[in-house]
């Protein structure tokens, strides 16, 4: 018999003897006989038995019936009435109504439901869910409203707080090891509320899998080491995030990999790449920090899987609305959830959305690794995700709107933004994307101290690392983010004294216009 303190989306194959497995998708076709519940679905001669110490440890999240039985060969279909059992579990998960112990025939063991805890009937296939047919209805409802592994009637998604899952005998545990049964087994190894956000996020991004991950950095270097092997090639970008660029100089190279750094736009230089090295990964942000730099992600999907190289972007700030990096051609997009996804400048955490064989290649390594995001920020993530579409709609359009002011104002000598027609990538931007984001970043016509004037005049945004929160935040990279090398040495990398990065929260338009153009007035 198989135990889970947890019970996972386990869905029976119709073929006999086969292993139940893990699934977010309902299997319409599959033989069973199961529960009027998207939660529990047991293949012929499989039996589930939660105890009541099961109960107790999930008690902390709102489970309030826990029910154990056995399923006979017999399916509903099959004109043979159906086990004694079923039929007693089933009329409580449809009634509501405690059961008898002694109702349950074989001597099942049942822990008998409290009151508020339903087990409706099965929900839809994501796939099938036509009247979710936005990115900001699937933002709220994915992972939830289309069944979760969390039998609760709470509308939002409980925390589950533990470090481990436990094994009610030893034969369960050898069932678990030699995959006849599911567990998380441990904290690091995944949880509940996590399993939430990230089906949200492979709902956003078309993605078979995510993996959530404590910091937006914990998710670039595990991916890195995990795809690429010791004395690889990859090929990067000049204009990236520092951390990353940091990474890629100093810590790759210790096991034996390297890298060729191109311009964003230089097909030519990627072709060369890829004809001198054999690489084993292409990987930059799209749009870049802080110039949002747009890389064509479908044409160097189609040069680098020409080589056998696979494609990482990095769209954190695009968010998984404004572009679909997967559709366009890529074998995996990152994130840094702690800006947009998150949205509140209150929780760190980082994401991988691909294919299921990469992604799950890439957890491997993370299970060793550990950085293993902790269930409550993955609430303050899902409770994020209900508004992104309502963020970044707001964001999107403040800074468009503010970039083309500040395009025209005479003291500010240059500006950074995919959505003007003066950006070197305005064509493809708007080829695949259907938002240019919340980040604005521009020049001062004026020195450092002309600049650091400006952001001191500012009144709503915070003076602060990060971006796509609420909350407008404004810093000068140079200081920043580069004040511990020299100008010249800033220089290389493109970053003047007079460079500011403005992220646009959900302030109103009128009150953002105002404040930047009475702190220009000051300088």
């Amino acid at each position: 018999m198989a135990v889970c303190t947890y019970p996972p989306r386990v869905f029976a194959s119709s073929q006999p003897g086969a292993r139940p497995r893990l699934s977010g998708r309902v299997d319409p076709t599959a033989s069973v006989y199961r529960l009027s519940s998207p939660i529990l679905r047991f293949p012929p001669n499989f039996v589930r038995q939660l105890s009541t110490k099961a109960r107790r440890n999930c008690s902390n999240i709102g489970v309030a019936q826990i029910v154990a039985a056995s399923w006979s060969n017999n399916t509903p279909n099959s004109g043979v009435p159906a086990a004694p059992s079923a039929t007693a579990v089933d009329a409580a998960a449809t009634s509501a109504i405690p059961v008898d112990p002694a109702q349950i025939s074989g001597g099942d063991e049942v822990a008998v439901f409290g009151n508020g805890v339903q087990l409706g009937e099965a929900l839809p296939d994501l796939k099938e869910a036509s009247f979710l047919s936005s990115d900001g209805s699937l933002a709220i409802h994915a992972g939830e409203r289309l069944g979760r592994g969390i039998v609760t009637d709470a509308i939002t998604t409980p925390v589950v707080n533990t470090s481990a899952y436990f094994f009610k005998k030893t034969a369960d545990l050898i069932d678990f090891k030699e995959k006849r049964a599911t567990s998380f087994e441990y904290g690091r190894y995944g949880n509940p509320t996590t399993v939430v956000v990230e089906e949200k996020i492979s709902a956003l991004e078309g993605a078979e899998s995510t993996m959530i991950l404590a910091s937006g950095m914990c998710a670039s270097t595990v991916m890195l080491m995990a795809l690429v092997p010791a004395g690889g090639h990859i090929v990067t970008t000049t204009d990236c995030y520092r951390k990353t660029r940091i990474f890629i100089e100093t810590i790759l190279p210790k096991m034996g990999i390297t890298a060729t750094i191109i311009d964003p736009a230089d097909m030519g230089a990627l072709e060369t790449a890829l004809e001198e090295h054999k690489v084993s990964l292409f990987f930059t942000e799209s749009p870049t920090n802080p110039f949002l730099r747009c890389v064509d992600i479908k044409l160097v999907s189609e040069l680098c899987h020409k080589k056998g190289a696979l494609v990482c972007i990095d769209g954190t700030f695009a968010t998984p609305l404004n572009q679909k990096a997967l559709a366009l051609g890529a074998d995996l997009v990152v994130h840094s959830a702690t800006k947009y996804i998150g949205g509140h400048n209150d929780v760190l955490a980082g994401c991988i959305s691909g294919s299921m064989k990469l992604v799950s290649e890439i957890r491997i390594l993370h299970h060793i690794l550990g950085g293993a995001l902790n269930p409550n920020a993955a609430y303050l993530i899902i409770r994020g995700m209900k508004t992104l579409h309502l963020r970044v709609q707001q964001q999107n359009s403040t800074a468009l709107r503010m970039a083309k002011i500040l395009e025209a104002h005479p003291k500010v000598a240059h500006v950074y933004y995919p959505g003007l027609p003066s950006h070197p990538e305005h064509q493809l931007a708007k080829r695949q994307m259907t938002g240019f984001g919340g980040v604005v970043s521009f020049e001062i016509d004026g020195d450092l101290t002309r600049t650091i004037n400006f952001v001191d005049a500012l009144k709503i945004p915070y003076i602060a690392p990060s971006f796509g929160g609420c909350e407008s935040i404004v810093d000068q990279p140079a200081i920043m983010s580069y004040w511990d090398l020299s100008q010249s040495d800033r220089i290389k990398y493109g970053i003047k004294d007079n460079l500011v990065r403005f992220s646009f929260g959900v302030e109103d338009f009128e009150d953002l216009k105002a404040d930047i153009l009475q702190a220009l007035e000051t300088i």
